[in-house]
Parts: C-alpha cells; sequence; structure tokens
C-alpha cells in the first residue's frame, strides 16, 4: 500500500486495530528490564505507548502522517518520526528492543529492512518479529493473501543471521470469526 491508502485507513480506524500486537507481546517483553526502545512500522503507536508506560525510551516510526498524529495525541514521551522504514536507518548498536510487527514487503525489502533492524540492537538487545504468517491465507483473518509478502518461523529466523534465535513458532488467535496466523520470532544480540 502506498502512504496515502494508510493514512485514509487509519482515518477511517483511529485508535483501533484487530492486528492489535500488544497481547502477544506482553509475554516476551513483561521480563525485560526498560532501555532504548524501537518500533519500526508503529502505526497509530499502541505497542510504543504500551511500551512508554513501563518506562521505555522509545523512538517509534512510520511513514503514515495521520497514524503518528493519532499517536501524538496521547501525549506520551515517545520519540514519533516521520520515515518510511525501508529508507530509515536507525542508529547502530544503539538499542535494547527493536519491534517489526505486522511489516510485509516483498523478500528483498524485508531482508534488507531485518537487517537495519539487527544491526540496530545493542549488545544482549532483542528484536522482536510479529507478521501475518503465510497459514493465514485462507483463514477468512485479515491480512496479506500474497505468500511471498507473508512469515514463516523458519524464513524470518533464516534472514536474522548473528543473532541467537530465541523463539519462532506459528500463534494463532481470534479473529473476529475466523482465527488468524501469525509468524512470532524472537532474537537476542550475543
Amino acid at each position: 500500500m502506498e502512504r496515502g491508502d494508510w493514512d485514509r485507513r487509519w482515518e477511517e480506524r483511529g485508535f483501533h486495530c484487530s492486528d492489535d500486537p500488544v497481547g502477544v507481546l506482553a509475554d516476551e517483553l513483561e521480563p525485560l528490564t526498560p532501555g532504548r526502545a524501537l518500533d519500526l512500522g508503529c502505526g497509530v503507536g499502541r505497542a510504543a505507548l504500551w511500551l512508554a508506560d513501563r518506562g521505555w525510551n522509545v523512538s517509534a516510526v512510520d511513514f503514515s502522517e495521520v497514524a503518528l498524529s493519532i499517536a501524538r495525541g496521547h501525549n506520551a514521551d515517545v520519540d514519533w518520526v516521520l520515515a518510511d522504514v525501508l529508507e530509515y536507518e536507525p542508529e547502530h548498536g544503539a538499542f535494547d528492543l527493536v519491534l517489526v510487527l505486522y511489516m510485509h514487503f516483498p523478500p528483498d525489502e524485508r531482508r534488507a529492512l531485518l537487517g537495519r533492524a539487527a544491526a540496530a540492537l545493542g549488545e544482549h538487545g532483542t528484536l522482536v518479529v510479529l507478521g501475518h504468517d503465510v497459514e493465514n491465507v485462507g483463514t477468512g483473518a485479515p491480512g496479506p493473501s500474497k505468500p511471498d509478502l507473508l512469515y514463516t518461523p523458519d524464513g524470518v529466523a533464516g534472514e536474522l543471521p548473528g543473532l541467537e534465535i530465541a523463539r519462532a513458532e506459528r500463534l494463532t488467535r481470534p479473529a473476529g470469526e475466523a482465527t488468524a496466523v501469525d509468524t512470532l520470532v524472537v532474537a537476542r544480540k550475543g
């Protein structure tokens, strides 16, 4: 989707979203000691706000001005950055946590994004990748239908060389009348 499409989508649905990742993330992130976090493709900032509420110093990046305007309306202490994640260069080795949530790009662009996300991790930093799994196609749940845009646990893990894979699995969650299938990969540096 283009920037204008995402702007219209956020204007229509505001802060609420059926793909809210915070429930899945809570189990992974609650045990971590707050530090610097980077949320790539933050949308309206649900995950960034959740992290900020727990003491994280958060930078959140999205290319939709509408989404960031909604996020800024929550008056949280978050550094909201208007940028395209496919071009954004995060500070290398600077973050304790990097999130890549429901970002679905063609394989070459996805590998480049994941490479920049991994490079942004500081020593012992954690990268969390969560998105629609290829097995989500045909479930009736929302998400892309092109298999090359979707994740598999092994596929994502294989695109994170140099990181220790702590978790790579498929998860299911209710999505209206359907059951959505997601991939979750948690990786750590050093």
